[in-house]
């Protein structure tokens, strides 16, 4: 690694585990805190609800990376934008841990724009160490790597979600999401002599749109649309929240279409390629974010969460399980809303969703008044990590055996790859879902885990292949501006994953779920091997 990769990819892959340390925790269990009962220290949502707020904010989350790429490429530099960054997104953990809608809101605000700073910009800082000509060939290996960093950290995080949800409560977990973001940004601050000789601010062109004009035409009329959309009487797409993203993402495509139409022969080509990947990846991360969502429900209700009982007395001591007691009269009981309404002159409680016990055997149904552990919702969010890291090393050595055999797949090809490989991934669950009866009957985790098994392999073929992409297309003066298109993509996928979500309740045979989730990747997969052929010459012009 000494001597194929720069000195700064240690730091920076340090900076981003701690960064996602923090970032994955929160989400986490963000759904979890959404829909817990107020009387429990969450916020007593129904599930449509939070998955309309989970999808909003990671929407915006991955939206703003415009808008710090661009300040960062035209004004602070990216060294300078990835420590503001980290600095709101820290903050805006920290306020998560405070009472009241005010300061929820609040702190949404500041991760989304932390992230808009921070995300773009050092994806672009470790492509410029790689420009460097001894480094240039090992480029998307080292996005591997760096890949595997940020997995690392989104792994173990929710370790420490559950012990301190369990121990202290939501707020402590929460600001745990703080403290890590701060270590981060101290690692980056430790090694900025490894890269502060790549954090060249580019000159600007005379065909680059001034800075105040972007403003006038992209980001006044994304705020003013997006109001519009939101205190507009109804819904066009579902909800206030849903309306005024799609409407306030209108002007910035418009900007990326933009960039293509006014730029030169030498540029249109190769923008032309990132664009077309720009768009068919939004169907990869429509259906990838539903881990924190449908996924998540699924793991919660449908999922067999019972601890084995040779281990439960540890998990216990290490506040790592769920308690729940359990009585005949209160079932169904685990963290589910209920209305009282009355039968023949007799209250009757009616879930509004399927609870742990509701789908439980009754051979296996606890004795009464016995206490069961189950393990936390959230520690399943670590098991698509946990394939990053143990298959990063398997994917980037079977392309290094490839590569020296001349037989390497250029990197477009290994995105459509990765777009059906991820569509597998949904017959995973189709098949899940009929070894449960439609949900009548708790599955093994070990569906869960073989769905994220074959997912994790097409996102380790796409994502950090996208990346790399991106720094090897773009015009050197907006390749900030280019990675925050990228995450653009990102956006409106995870956006359109919140939409999904939303339809869960809606599918009585829940195959049908995720054999559209299929549909929409199969489709992906089949525009991108069309443009495959067009894709690789760009590559072989360009490199």
């Amino acid at each position: 690694m000494a001597t194929k990769h720069p000195k700064g990819l240690n730091f920076l892959f340090f900076t981003e585990l701690w960064e996602r340390f923090g970032y994955y925790l929160m989400i986490g269990i963000f759904q979890l805190y959404l829909t817990e009962s107020i009387d429990k220290g969450g916020m007593g949502m129904d599930r449509k609800e939070a998955a309309d707020i989970y999808g909003t904010f990671i929407a915006f989350v991955f939206l703003t990376p415009f808008l710090g790429g661009l300040l960062a490429d035209r004004i602070l530099g990216y060294k300078n934008s990835i420590l503001i960054g980290g600095v709101l997104m820290g903050l805006g953990y920290m306020g998560l841990a405070l009472p009241g809608m005010t300061s929820f809101y609040i702190s949404l605000f500041l991760i989304i724009m932390g992230n808009g700073f921070f995300k773009p910009n050092i994806s672009t800082l470790l492509g410029n160490l790689y420009s460097e000509p001894q480094y240039k060939a090992h480029k998307d290996a080292g996005y591997n790597i760096f890949y595997m960093g940020i997995n690392i950290g989104a792994c173990v995080c929710n370790l420490f979600a559950a012990y301190m949800r369990n121990r202290y409560g939501w707020g402590y977990a929460f600001a745990t999401a703080g403290v890590g973001m701060f270590i981060g940004i101290a690692t980056f601050l430790i090694g900025m002599r490894h890269y502060r000789h790549v954090d060249v601010i580019k000159a600007v062109q005379a065909e680059d749109m001034p800075l105040a004009r972007i403003f006038a035409q992209v980001f006044l009329p994304a705020i003013v649309v997006g109001a519009g959309a939101w205190f507009f009487p109804g819904n066009i797409f579902g909800s206030d929240s849903t309306d005024a993203f799609i409407f306030a993402t209108i002007p910035v495509i418009i900007f990326y279409v933009g960039l293509y139409v006014k730029a030169s022969v030498e540029d249109k080509r190769p923008l032309a390629a990132l664009l077309s990947i720009m768009a068919v990846s939004v169907m990869f991360w429509a259906v990838f974010k539903q881990n924190g969502t449908a996924l998540t429900t699924w793991a919660q209700f449908y999922t067999d969460r019972e601890l084995p009982t040779v281990i439960q007395p540890t998990a216990s001591s290490l506040y790592l399980a769920e308690k729940v007691n359990y009585t005949n009269d209160t079932v169904p009981l685990f963290n589910e809303n209920f209305q009282v309404i009355k039968e023949n002159g007799k209250p009757v409680k009616v879930w509004d969703k399927p609870a742990y016990f509701k789908n439980m055997a009754p051979e296996k149904l606890p004795a009464e008044g016995s206490t069961t552990y189950l393990y936390n919702t959230e520690l399943f969010q670590s098991i698509n990590p946990f394939w990053v890291i143990v298959l990063t090393p398997v994917v980037v050595g079977f392309f290094a055996w490839l590569n020296r055999r001349g037989r390497e797949p250029s990197t477009a090809t290994k995105i459509a790859l990765g777009l059906l490989i991820s569509a597998v991934s949904t017959l995973v669950m189709v098949a899940a879902v009929y070894v449960g009866s439609n949900g009548s009957v708790k599955v093994s985790p070990m569906w869960l885990i073989s769905c994220y098994g074959v997912i994790t392999i097409g996102e380790l073929f796409l994502s950090p292949m996208g990346l790399s992409l991106v720094s090897k297309l773009s015009p050197k003066r907006i390749t900030a501006v280019m990675m925050g298109g990228w995450f653009l993509s990102t956006s409106l996928g995870n956006k359109l994953s919140g939409i999904l979500a939303t339809l869960w309740d809606g599918y009585e045979n829940k195959a049908n779920f995720f054999l559209v989730n299929m549909v929409l990747l199969g489709a992906a997969a089949l525009m991108t091997l069309f443009m495959l052929k067009w894709l690789n010459k760009i590559l072989k012009e360009h490199l």
